[in-house]
């Protein structure tokens, strides 16, 4: 069963979001892996904001952010990274809550090899900068386009509810590389978290 509170609008649901974990089952090197991550910052969007991608009805692209509640959309960001919504609000309203940054707990160095995976060359990824960023939240858990309308209370990926730490508060902001209604502060993050993307 998926956290009741995803059965209201992206706004209200996108700061209770904030805590919650992500665990992710994924077989690499003929292996099974267990990662686990903490949502640390998250973004609202629904079928009346422009800058959504519900906005304008329903498609063939954007058809999990129509369907019921706790399950994932995920697209192709600039034609390479993937990025994912969890669905929420009532089903036939196109609405998400955009995965925006996660914190690692488990499985740390599995989410690396993932995301070190067509970067040779390049230096080596700091912890910080594995998963401060949609795209890089896909690439570290494996979540692509298998994944499309996922119900998130079965493997391999599963939403669990988790209250922030004490001491933890929410903050907000506009949010981050949109070109429509730029100044709705639909940006949620825990404040001081050190996976927090960059504004």
């Amino acid at each position: 069963m998926f956290p009741d509170f995803l059965k209201n609008p992206s706004d209200v649901a996108a700061p209770l979001l904030l805590g919650c974990t992500l665990t992710r089952t994924i077989t690499l090197n003929g292996e099974e892996h267990k990662l686990v991550a903490r949502i640390v910052e998250t973004e609202a969007y629904d079928q009346d904001d422009p800058a959504s991608h519900a906005f304008g009805g329903p498609s063939e692209r954007n058809a999990a952010m129509f369907g019921p509640a706790g399950h994932l959309y995920v697209y192709v960001s600039y034609g390479m990274h993937h990025c994912c919504n969890i669905v929420c609000g009532p089903e036939g309203f196109g609405s998400g809550c955009l995965v925006r940054a996660v914190e690692p707990l488990e499985g740390v160095e599995v989410m690396r090899e993932l995301r070190e995976a067509g970067r040779a060359g390049k230096h080596p990824l700091k912890l910080r900068d594995l998963t401060n960023g949609p795209g890089k939240v896909c690439a570290a858990l494996g979540i692509d386009k298998e994944l499309y309308g996922h119900d998130l209370t079965v493997e391999s990926l599963m939403l669990d509810f988790a209250p922030l730490l004490p001491g933890e508060t929410i903050g907000s902001s506009p949010r981050v590389g949109i070109s429509k209604n730029v100044d709705a502060p639909k940006r949620f993050f825990i404040e001081g978290n050190a996976f927090v993307s960059r504004a």
